[in-house]
C-alpha cells in the first residue's frame, strides 16, 4: 500500500451519483475506483455523475482516462458526467492540460452541479 491510497465517497442525490475523491487517482489506485464506481455505474445504468476532485492530490494519465470512462458510460446511457473541485486541488494544471475537460462539464462544486442538471 504505502503512499498509494484513494479514498471514495459517494453519495446520491436527485439521482445524480456524487462521488468524492482523496488522495491519489494513478495507475496503483484506478482499480479501487474501476471496482467501487465504474462497476456501479455499468451495473445500475447510472446516467449522471459528478466527480469532486477537491481533495485529490495526486492524478496521472491512467486516472484522467478512467475518469473519461466514465464519462463515455454515462454518455451511452444518454447522461451526464461533471468535474467539480477543480480550483481548489494540486491537480488542476494535469486535468487541464489532458483533455478533459473537452467532454466533462466542469463547475465549482455539488451545489452548482445540482443546477446544471436542472434539479
Amino acid at each position: 500500500w504505502g503512499d498509494n491510497m484513494l479514498e471514495i465517497n459517494m453519495e446520491c442525490r436527485k439521482g445524480i451519483l456524487f462521488i468524492r475523491l482523496g488522495g491519489e487517482l494513478t495507475k496503483e489506485t484506478v482499480g479501487k475506483l474501476n471496482e467501487e464506481v465504474t462497476e456501479l455505474v455499468k451495473e445500475a445504468g447510472i446516467r449522471n455523475i459528478v466527480f469532486n476532485v477537491e481533495n485529490l492530490i495526486s492524478i496521472d494519465m491512467k486516472g484522467i482516462s478512467t475518469l473519461f470512462y466514465n464519462y463515455e458510460l454515462c454518455k451511452n446511457n444518454k447522461g451526464k458526467s461533471m468535474l467539480c473541485g477543480i480550483e481548489k486541488t494540486a491537480v488542476k494544471q494535469k486535468i487541464v492540460n489532458s483533455r478533459l475537460l473537452k467532454y466533462m462539464n466542469e463547475t465549482n462544486d455539488e451545489l452548482s452541479a445540482l443546477h446544471v442538471f436542472g434539479t
